[in-house]
């Protein structure tokens, strides 16, 4: 029984090994790369001294003996991808140095032969040849450790000129093979035995069990078997006791589930009657690898498939592409450390009540059918690309998770490090998040990256908090900028994160309001400054007292309008006070625009008839004379009609303001009193620049004013 320890079955584009190999032996050496150039022939202007010439990927179709004779010092020659016919390995006899020579991918038929000594790497594979190229010169090149081959047929004698040669790799490519002679393959001594097999035929199973007899490493590319199960070919016991394979890897398999299990069974013993069997068997394997497997069709019976692989004695499981519906929980406790069932069909069902897999480390659940994390939560470090939108308050503490893969689901905001303490790498690329939660690293203070990017993004205030934060946090997002782009708005639409900006004042309401509030008060200042200095109030009071007067002059009737009156007023004075009304009051008011006949005792004595205007102040006050005129007048207003007053117009004009106090008017006068507390005062402007407002005021009152109606002023002091 071989010690068989890992299989892996996936489908995977196969790739040429190019540089690897003596990538450390030419570091630092002149390169000509013409890959790709459509170049029909080799360029005859190659540096002299050139040590690795890429001709890949051309149309080049011939190469004769002078090609490569001008670069002596060349180490590496790569002619894939070409259309070459021949090969005649006598056009290098010049290129001692020569290690790297890949010319598969060609349609080489033929080869001619020559011994390249130092030659380590040497690629015909993907070529046209009938049978294997193996030349009697490649046994003499002792350097050589990889060695690319195609065929469309195998004979056992084939590989007799390399038997003895101790080789790291073998590739073979059998496309449109015919023929496949048993153990051919067991004549070669290699580590890394590499088949890719024609896509559009059944495979030749021999192959697969030779292989496995060959090489501790066996690939097979394009496994397919469209015949029934019970003509699946078995190995010989013998043969299956030779097994050196301990990685088998099954790229691209075509095969019923059936034929996939018989050849685990064959892998795993001797052939056995059921498959129940199988659960005692396999104690050398490790790991196990199931991808991408074709077909897909579970018609038969399931459970004992799922319980063949939770039973597994091994490390590592992973099914991969399968459309796998369910898995069964181990029956006892599993030595499972590592299990990938990415893109299948699993749902939350998956390990219902499971509490056996005591080693699970890494469980990848990529693209199934999920919908919450609850279930599972006991062992999952890797969750993406399912439908994932929320996670759990009550998911259970995985205090040593260290990577969290949740790409690719519907979550909206950043999970938060409350049950992963130890969280270090979080990948939550293409969910649905706008803005990211700003207390996200401050919940995970372990965090050395986190995968961000491809979000629909929300560029707002929210979302330069998070920017700030992580700006803080020493810079961990991975993929930073060109996967951070704005979504919304749609101004904003595809704006990168790192040019979007808003300032402090837009995104603080506090400051904001602050701000709003102190502008509000400085305008309010200045404005109540202006106010003052300017004596805004004064010439609203004589804007509004016009404004009145006006009014009250609309409502007058018409004919009381046009009466013609010998005077306007009369004055009342203190005779100390005689000098300003002389001077100011009487010239100011009969002149010009507008003017007001004034009748004056001293000029046209008429007390008490029409409109008195009583110059009041404290002189005023102290004057008998002043007294008995102001008592005519006082008696013809109040004996009238006091509530009638309130109606008609009249006006108090003070020459300071306030006025002197009420006390000092005699209390016979007590209407007065009252009268001077609900009379607007017209205040006597010490500023010569508002007096002609203050007059023009003055003469409109009076011009208007009706009936007998005390005018009250206050000469300066």
């Amino acid at each position: 029984m071989g010690s068989l320890t890992r299989i892996y079955i996936f489908p995977c584009m196969f790739l040429s090994i190019l540089w690897n190999n003596i990538q450390t032996t030419v570091e630092h050496k002149i390169t000509a790369n013409y890959s790709g150039h459509l170049l029909t022939e080799v360029p005859k202007n190659i540096p002299l001294h050139t040590h690795i010439l890429d001709l890949s990927h051309n149309r080049i179709s011939e190469i004769n003996k002078l090609e490569f004779i001008t670069l002596p010092d060349l180490q590496v020659l790569n002619l894939s991808h070409n259309l070459i016919t021949e090969l005649d390995f006598s056009v290098f006899i010049l290129n001692q140095d020569l290690e790297y020579l890949d010319v598969s991918h060609n349609n080489l038929w033929t080869a001619y032969c020559q011994m390249l000594a130092r030659l380590r790497h040497l690629d015909l594979s993907f070529n046209k040849f009938t049978t294997l190229p193996v030349c009697q010169e490649f046994g003499t090149m002792f350097h050589l450790e990889y060695l690319g081959l195609s065929a469309t047929m195998i004979r056992r004698s084939d590989f007799r000129y390399v038997a003895h040669l101790q080789l790291n790799t073998v590739i073979l490519t059998l496309e449109d093979f015919s023929l496949y002679e048993t153990l051919s393959l067991t004549a070669l001594n290699t580590r890394n035995l590499h088949i890719v097999f024609a896509a559009n035929q059944n495979f030749i199973f021999p192959i697969l069990y030779d292989g496995m007899s060959t090489s501790q490493n066996l690939k097979i590319v394009n496994l397919k078997y469209t015949l029934s199960h019970k003509y699946f070919p078995s190995p010989s016991l013998e043969l299956l006791k030779k097994i050196k394979t301990t990685d088998l890897m099954l790229d691209s398999v075509d095969l019923e589930w059936t034929i996939i299990l018989q050849i685990f069974l064959l892998i795993w013993d001797s052939p056995v009657e059921s498959l129940e069997q199988v659960l005692s068997l396999g104690a050398s394997m490790k790991a196990l690898t199931l991808e991408r497997v074709r077909n897909k069709l579970y018609y038969f019976n399931q459970h004992i498939l799922y319980r063949m692989f939770s039973e597994m004695n091994i490390d590592s499981l992973t099914i991969y592409d399968a459309c796998m519906p369910h898995m069964l929980c181990p029956e006892k406790a599993s030595s499972f450390q590592y299990i990938n069932f990415s893109r299948n069909a699993l749902t939350d069902e998956l390990f219902q009540n499971c509490s056996t897999l005591l080693n699970l480390e890494l469980l990848i659940l990529r693209r199934n059918k999920f919908k919450s994390l609850s279930k599972v939560s006991l062992m999952t470090s890797a969750l993406p690309n399912n439908q994932i939108a929320s996670i759990p308050k009550g998911i259970a503490e995985l205090q040593s998770l260290q990577e969290l893969n949740l790409a690719s689901n519907r979550l909206a905001d950043l999970p938060g490090c409350g049950a992963f303490t130890g969280l270090e790498i979080l990948n939550i690329e293409r969910n649905l998040i706008l803005t990211p939660s700003a207390h996200f690293f401050e919940s995970c203070p372990s965090m050395k990256e986190l995968q961000a990017g491809q979000n629909p993004f929300k560029c707002s205030c929210e979302l330069q908090d998070f920017l700030r934060l992580e700006r803080q946090s020493g810079g961990k997002l991975s993929g930073w900028p060109a996967a951070y782009v704005c979504k919304y708005p749609e101004d904003l639409s595809g704006t990168q994160l790192k040019d979007f900006h808003l300032t402090e004042l837009a995104c603080n309401t506090t400051l904001l309001l602050v701000t709003a509030l102190l502008v509000t008060l400085v305008l309010v200042a200045v404005v109540a400054f202006l106010c003052i200095y300017l004596d805004v109030p004064w010439y609203v009071r004589m804007l509004w007292q016009w404004t009145q007067t006006k009014r009250r002059a609309w409502h007058d009737c018409p004919e009381e309008r046009e009466t013609a009156l010998q005077f306007h007023a009369f004055i009342s004075y203190s005779e100390r006070d005689s000098l300003w009304v002389k001077n100011e009051l009487i010239p100011n008011l009969e002149k010009g625009e507008g003017s007001i006949r004034l009748c004056q005792h001293e000029r046209n004595f008429i007390p008490g008839k029409s409109i008195s205007i009583f110059v009041l102040s404290p002189n005023f006050v102290q004057s008998e004379w002043c007294h008995y005129e102001l008592y005519f007048a006082h008696h013809k207003l109040f004996s009238e009609n006091f509530n009638s007053l309130i109606l008609i117009p009249s006006f108090l004009f003070m020459l300071e303001k306030p006025p002197f106090p009420s006390y000092v008017i005699p209390a016979r006068y007590h209407k007065l009193k009252v009268l001077m507390a609900k009379r607007t005062y017209l205040e006597w402007p010490k500023e010569r620049s508002k007096r002609a407002l203050f007059w023009a005021n003055l003469r409109a009152a009076i011009k208007h004013a009706k009936g007998s109606v005390p005018f009250f002023l206050k000469p300066p002091c």
